[in-house]
């Protein structure tokens, strides 16, 4: 288990895990993705496995860290670092949900921000947008542009333009996520990233929020 001291200190459970995160995040990875990347259980780094179910905290053990560094290419040097000082200044953490579960019932609140259980967060580069969230593709369907396992950030907040790639929510429960062609007061026009489908147009009352994408681990 990790309880080692730095400067005469002891390190927290806290800074552990956090680490941990930035580590998964500089590799363009959940903690989950981390966690398979090294060969272990993809739940291993999950924030539900980091404490027990009686409230104790549970810490990593060298082992899992140590699979993570070589699956990151990283150093423990460098991963010292991310414990000491929380990494590169530029730096946050944001919610994170998978996408096939943003499409349930309560993931949102009507503003299309995060509300309710399942979200956990991870640390990637954000604007200074308090309102950004990061999703995770699950599947094929958003080839070529998003692979299984790629993280997107997301702003409710951001301006949209023509052009952009958005995530939008249909008020039937349904999360698109397309290139936005045209927006009017009356309709949005979106393009699928696969070159043989069809445009798509929603009507602007049947959206219940639509957000631009800001960035993509690739």
């Amino acid at each position: 288990m990790v309880r080692q001291a730095k400067a005469q200190r002891m390190l927290t459970h806290h800074q552990i895990w956090a680490a941990l995160d930035r580590l998964a995040a500089r590799a363009g990875l959940s903690p989950s993705g981390l966690a398979k990347r090294a060969g272990l259980d993809p739940t291993t780094f999950n924030r539900s496995k980091r404490v027990t179910v009686d409230g104790r905290e549970r810490w990593p053990s060298t082992e899992s860290i140590a699979k993570a560094l070589a699956a990151a290419d990283a150093s423990i040097d460098s991963f010292a670092k991310l414990i000491d000082d929380g990494g590169v200044s530029d730096r946050g953490s944001v919610p994170l949900l998978g996408l096939a579960q943003a499409g349930t019932g309560g993931a949102f609140d009507g503003a299309g921000l995060p509300s309710g259980r399942g979200w956990t967060e991870i640390a990637l580069p954000i604007a200074e947008d308090g309102q950004v969230f990061a999703l995770e593709i699950s599947g094929a369907a958003l080839l070529p542009a998003y692979r299984n396992g790629d993280i997107i950030l997301v702003s409710p907040a951001a301006p949209i333009r023509k052009g952009d790639r958005v995530v939008a929510k249909i008020k039937t429960g349904e999360i698109t996520i397309a290139t936005l062609k045209r927006r009017t007061a009356k309709a949005l026009d979106l393009a699928p990233f696969d070159a043989s489908q069809s445009a798509r147009r929603v009507a602007s009352s049947d959206v219940a929020w639509i957000a631009r994408i800001l960035w993509a681990s690739q």
